[in-house]
């Protein structure tokens, strides 16, 4: 069976990432076809528009997506957040952020959470307006029923998926009490429907704290767009950082994965960036199409790797980009070599 995946290229270091990920994939024994679209600030410079018609496209045409990293300056006539407007305009309403511990002095032990964002409304809706010739500025939250219901839906089905035992909901409902509120009574409706998950609340401020004091406690975490935004970027500074974090941003009709990082424009063309990230973005992209024993596959070669010291500058080692590139495909040769040998040797005992 073959799939088709679209590489988002973007901006900074995103296109080196993403294609040193087409490596990696490509190194599994998958029936892959990659096409590749244009997006963000050099998306812009070219057409007018930071996520052209064709980009939409593409990813809808495609069996996922994997995206590098885009750039978002401020301030420009005509600009917009591609990543926002993406996620809204092809309903890519959950927002996925694995936090597990990895074998690095970088990380705490025993971590292994997921939190469940939602992806297309809140803080992020994108209704804002300036008054009063400029002295007055005004963002308007918006949550829905429609769309908090498939959030948290998305968080208690897959905590049934994962085999985990509870989900923890996060709001301000003491504070916010129509938005948050809103969020808050659904899920409790939606939690009845699932009576072997224990729900607990939490706030938005409880949860920032509890993160820090013991984040090996939690399993499942859903909570609204910006929230869980700030929540998972602190969440993953105690598995590695941004460099190994990954996400990815699932809808009914489209589905796109990539590295939590941003362009890292500081470091474009010197060919140090950690590919981590995208690895395991990628990762998230086979289990997502069905192929989860290669993901298990990768995942395990970017951990062999990590755990004996052949990493990037940022996690203390001296490799290149595609140095590790290689290790990491060497790894998985080794594998799926390791892999074969033992099938044969069970084939050879039945004779």
């Amino acid at each position: 069976m073959g799939y088709r995946i679209c590489l988002l290229i973007g901006d900074g270091i995103g296109p080196e990432m993403v294609e040193r990920a087409a490596e990696v994939l490509k190194a599994l024994p998958i029936d892959l076809e990659f096409t590749r679209a244009e997006i963000g600030f050099s998306a812009y410079q070219r057409h007018g528009t930071p996520l052209p018609p064709a980009t939409r496209e593409a990813i809808c045409a495609s069996d996922a997506a994997l995206l590098g990293a885009v750039t978002t300056p401020p301030n420009i006539p005509g600009y917009f957040s591609p990543v926002v407007r993406m996620r809204q305009e092809l309903e890519l309403y959950a927002n996925l952020r694995p936090i597990h511990s990895i074998r690095h002095p970088s990380s705490r032990p025993g971590i292994d959470m997921v939190i469940v964002r939602e992806n297309t409304e809140g803080l992020y809706a994108g209704s804002e307006r300036v008054e009063e010739g400029g002295n007055r500025a005004i963002t308007e939250r918006v949550i829905t029923r429609r769309g908090s219901e498939r959030i948290l839906r998305k968080a208690f089905e897959l905590a049934v998926q994962q085999g985990r035992k509870k989900v923890h909901v996060v709001h301000k409902a003491n504070v916010l009490r129509q938005t948050c509120g809103l969020f808050r009574q659904v899920a409790l409706e939606v939690a009845e429907e699932y009576p072997s998950i224990l729900m607990q609340e939490l706030l938005v401020d409880a949860c920032a704290m509890e993160l820090v004091r013991a984040p090996e406690q939690f399993e499942v975490i859903v909570t609204t767009n910006l929230f869980g935004d700030i929540l998972s970027d602190e969440a993953c500074m105690f598995v590695g950082g941004l460099g190994v974090a990954a996400s990815g941003n699932i809808g009914l009709q489209a589905s796109v994965f990539e590295p939590v990082h941003g362009s890292a424009p500081a470091l474009a063309g010197k060919g140090i960036a950690n590919p981590t990230a995208t690895f395991m973005a990628a990762a998230m992209l086979l289990d997502h199409i069905g192929e989860p024993g290669h993901a298990v596959q990768l995942r395990s070669a970017i951990d062999a790797c990590i755990a004996s010291g052949q990493v990037t500058p940022d996690l203390g080692g001296s490799l290149s980009t595609r140095d590790f590139t290689q290790i990491v495909i060497r790894q998985l040769h080794t594998q799926m070599d390791a892999g074969l040998a033992h099938r044969m040797e069970g084939v050879g005992g039945k004779e």
